[in-house]
C-alpha cells in the first residue's frame, strides 16, 4: 500500500513539512501528540540520529525520530517514562511518530518503523503511548513491540513499550 511514497532519512529540508504536521496533530486540533517540538530541536534530531519521513508528491505525509534520551531533558513526559523504565545502555527514544490523517491505514507507520530498525541494528528503542490511544497501542503490539512499564503523568496513564533493532 505504501508503493507510491518514498520513505527514506529526513533531511534538513523536511523540516517545514515535519513541523506543519506537527501542527496538525497537536492536542488542540483533535491530535494525539503529547509534545511539541521546535524548528531547532528538528533539525538537531535530524543531525544527530535517523529521522524517517514518508513522501507523498514531494511533500512529508509522515514521520517518525529517534533520538538520544539526553535530546528530551527538558521534556516532562519522556523523564517520566525513563523513569518507569531502566532503558539499556545505548537505547534511544523512538517518536514521536505522526501520519497525516489521509494517510493512515495504508502502512505508513510500519514502513517508517521498518526503516528505522534497519538504521539502528541490536539497539533498543523505548517509547510511550497513551493507553487511552488504543489504535496506537494496537498498531505498536503489531510492530512486534513489547510493553515493559505504565506511568502516570499529568493526570493521564501511559504505557511504555520497547523493541530492539
Amino acid at each position: 500500500m505504501t508503493t507510491d511514497c518514498d520513505i527514506g532519512p529526513a533531511t534538513l529540508s523536511d523540516v517545514d513539512g515535519i513541523l506543519d504536521l506537527q501542527d496538525l496533530n497537536q492536542p488542540d486540533r483533535g491530535g494525539a501528540l503529547s509534545a511539541r517540538f521546535s524548528r531547532a530541536w528538528f533539525e538537531t534530531a535530524v543531525a544527530a540520529m535517523p529521522v524517517i519521513v514518508a513522501r507523498r508528491g514531494g511533500q512529508v505525509v509522515g514521520y517518525l525520530v529517534s533520538s538520544p534520551k539526553t535530546a528530551h531533558l527538558d521534556v516532562p513526559v519522556v523523564q517520566a517514562m525513563l523513569a518507569a523504565y531502566q532503558a539499556t545502555p545505548g537505547a534511544y527514544v523512538y517518536g514521536p511518530i505522526c501520519v497525516e490523517a489521509t494517510e493512515r491505514g495504508r502502512g505508513l507507520a510500519g514502513a517508517m518503523f521498518q526503516t528505522l530498525r534497519a538504521s539502528l541494528p541490536g539497539r533498543e528503542g523505548v517509547l510511550f503511548i497513551r493507553r487511552d490511544n488504543s489504535g496506537s497501542l494496537r498498531a505498536h503490539a503489531r510492530m512486534g513491540m513489547r510493553e515493559v512499564a505504565e506511568f502516570t503523568h499529568a493526570g493521564a496513564t501511559f504505557a511504555v513499550l520497547a523493541y530492539t533493532g
